[in-house]
């Protein structure tokens, strides 16, 4: 299986980049992983927060394939615990899945297609994260679960 990690805007913050790309180094020893970029989009003070939010759903559908699936990183999502997690992610490896895609949206969210086709939903935790932070965060678990799911000490217990 393959993991994919769908952002909107690059990240500009150099301390979040180097973990960024520290767990990016890690996670490929468990899984074939990719970071992938949609560019901001120009000019959003003369759009509305539901024109943005479609305009970003459209370059996010765009990206996608028939066979991927799709999970939405949402304060209204399932939360995990990395136990769980590495569960959820280790379900998704035995069930066939070929491209388990994660999205984080811009600063208003999702559209409405973009729920539509989502076949899931997690959040990371109640609490708010800059979209910035949220990417080494969810590399990070991501890193966690497959070393819970290969029972190496990095995660303790």
């Amino acid at each position: 299986m393959k993991a994919t990690l769908l952002v909107i805007g690059k990240t500009d913050k150099d301390f979040v980049k180097k973990g960024i790309d520290e767990y990016q180094k890690r996670l490929v020893h468990y899984l074939p992983f990719e970071f992938k970029i949609i560019p901001d989009l120009k000019n959003t003070k003369n759009l509305s927060e539901n024109q943005q939010k479609q305009k970003e759903g459209e370059l996010i559908l765009e990206k996608l394939k028939p066979t991927d699936t799709l999970i939405l990183l949402d304060e209204n999502g399932k939360e995990f615990s990395s136990v769980s997690f590495s569960k959820f992610m280790e379900q998704k490896m035995i069930s066939g899945t070929r491209n388990l895609v994660f999205v984080i949206g811009g600063p208003y969210g999702f559209s409405e297609e973009v729920y539509k086709k989502a076949q899931g939903k997690v959040s990371l935790s109640k609490m708010t994260f800059s979209h910035q932070m949220i990417r080494m965060i969810f590399i990070e678990q991501l890193y966690r679960a497959m070393t819970i799911i290969k029972g190496e000490p990095y995660h303790h217990v």
